[in-house]
């Protein structure tokens, strides 16, 4: 049976060590090298092709988010990002390396975890990530593809936006939120899975990249009405529902392992406010979402997935078109204009008669 192989990148040679002696305790991992600086991590992820790299953030020589946006641009290789989430810089060079291609993330080992439950999950998460196809970044190269269908919509139909993602849902976040104006007229409630430790700066994160602001859902707050400059709010680490007009946040048990859930999110927008929903399922492994997104169809809203060529993971959107919940699958790069048509319809021309 062939090993998964594994480069091992940190700069602490205790860390390092640590993490090495955790991979060599599984017998279907070899770890093929080490480094302590990012050009060193170019240079063996060169010459040696791991199946995986496992990514610190902090490196002296070239930091780990330079390193994998040139280890993606030139050598795409699935990269897991292991590094602390109590710095703030550190946190948004892990988001910025997420956006940058990096296909997940794990909070380094703390006193508050057992060292064999830290130990276990990080060669699972190494063996999952492994598995992930990837693509050369950034995205420009992907082919631009003309929508089956004009979007049609009549002023005043929709009035929020609700997107779901989970890996590689960063990146593809970023990339429509960036793509949109900062008066954009509906207001967008975010749910994206990512570990619990760097959850508590994805909002600060967005704010530093996204033209909308960006806020923590609050628990009792009114879901802010269409038409007012945009404003997007990011689920907390509870699920995020759409209650009598306004925000709940929930500690409900977990929908498929996941708490904030996508399906929760979406199911309670089509029970609350039907046809006017726009969601959007993005790049993520599962099925989180598919179920919600077919609620939504169902009700008469419009509902998009992600295709597969633009996905890191064509989990959850496979899942949605399975079920006939996508009234249409569009590429990355196709979502943020589809918002916009949505959002801002064109008025119909009135006929003068004579």
């Amino acid at each position: 049976m062939m090993k998964l192989r594994v480069l091992v990148v940190e700069d602490s040679l205790t860390i390092r060590k640590y993490l090495v002696d955790a991979l060599a305790a599984d017998p279907e991992i070899e770890v093929v090298a080490e480094a302590e600086d990012g050009q060193r991590a170019i240079e063996l992820c060169e010459t040696l092709r791991p199946d995986v790299v496992s990514m610190d953030m902090m490196l002296p020589v070239m930091d780990g988010l330079a390193a994998t946006e040139h280890i993606m641009a030139y050598c795409p290789t699935p990269i897991l990002i292991v590094s602390a989430s109590f710095n703030r810089g550190e946190v948004f060079k892990t988001y910025d390396a997420l956006s940058a291609g990096a296909v997940d993330a794990l909070e380094k080992p703390t006193s508050t975890e057992p060292a064999i439950q830290w130990e276990q999950n990080y060669r699972q998460t190494l063996k999952t990530v492994a598995r992930i196809k990837v693509i050369t970044h950034p995205r420009a190269r992907m082919a631009r593809r003309q929508w089956p269908t004009p979007f049609k919509s009549a002023a005043g139909q929709f009035r929020c936006v609700a997107i779901g993602a989970s890996t590689g849902g960063p990146s593809a976040v970023v990339s429509i939120l960036k793509s949109l104006p900062a008066d954009f007229p509906l207001p967008i409630l975010l749910v994206i899975h990512i570990g619990p430790g760097f959850g508590m700066a994805l909002t600060d994160w967005l704010n530093t990249v996204s033209p909308i602001r960006v806020r923590n859902a609050a628990d009792g707050e009114l879901l802010p009405p269409p038409g007012v400059p945009g404003v997007i709010s990011v689920a907390p680490d509870r699920h995020l529902v759409v209650r009598d007009g306004r925000l709940r946040a929930t500690y409900d048990p977990e929908r498929h392992f996941c708490r904030p859930s996508v399906d929760v999110l979406f199911e309670s927008l089509a029970r609350e406010m039907g046809g006017s929903v726009i969601a959007c399922l993005l790049t993520g492994m599962g099925k989180d979402g598919a179920e919600g997104l077919s609620a939504i169809r169902r009700a008469g809203g419009m509902t998009i997935a992600q295709d597969e060529e633009s996905c890191v993971v064509f989990g959850m959107p496979r899942e949605a078109v399975r079920l006939n919940a996508a009234r249409q699958v569009l590429g990355l790069e196709e979502i943020a204009p589809a918002l916009l048509q949505l959002a801002r319809p064109q008025p119909t021309p009135q006929r003068i008669t004579p």
